[in-house]
């Protein structure tokens, strides 16, 4: 798939089906996240892949939508803070946004194998620490259900280009 078409086409699932995701379908995800930009490649981060047969009813403590625990696969991508990099001029750590460029390559890798995905940030961070047994030096930032969509792309709606743009100045 060409990539312009890759992004106009995915969209967030709210609906899977069982089917188990293939172990190389998954490796190719966890290798697109790998391969990540991030802030002077500290790669400050950790993807955890929860299998959500068996868990179902830990993993809705951590988000209560039914559709989350119908994907056969649940990932969790956890900032490392002491790793990360801190512009110096101001002390701004870069990990939230190392962590989203790595989620986006991730889900679009999903899309372009035929899986679905949905970025949750509106998760219960104290249950995710729980029931992932996190340390407290690490950061549960976004969640996604993997697996084959069960629904289909409605129409995608977004602001023209042109209210998004600014050149040259504000």
């Amino acid at each position: 798939m060409e990539y312009s078409e890759l992004i106009a086409n995915r969209y967030s699932v709210r609906a899977y089906r069982s089917d188990p995701v293939e172990d190389t379908k998954l490796r190719c995800v966890l290798e697109a996240a790998s391969l990540a930009p991030t802030a002077c490649n500290r790669q400050p981060f950790q993807i955890i892949v929860v299998h959500t047969q068996g868990h179902e009813d830990e993993l809705r403590r951590i988000y209560h939508q039914p559709w989350f625990v119908q994907a056969p696969l649940i990932l969790c991508a956890v900032g490392l803070p002491r790793e990360s990099w801190v512009r110096s001029s101001d002390q701004r750590r870069y990990l939230d946004v190392d962590v989203a460029i790595v989620m986006d390559h991730l889900i679009l890798e999903a899309a372009n194998q035929g899986l679905g995905t949905c970025w949750i940030a509106a998760f219960n961070a104290k249950a995710a620490r729980e029931v992932l047994c996190l340390p407290d030096e690490v950061e549960p930032l976004i969640f996604t259900p993997l697996g084959y969509p069960a629904d289909s792309r409605g129409p995608k709606e977004r602001k023209p280009v042109e209210t998004l743009v600014r050149y040259e100045h504000w």
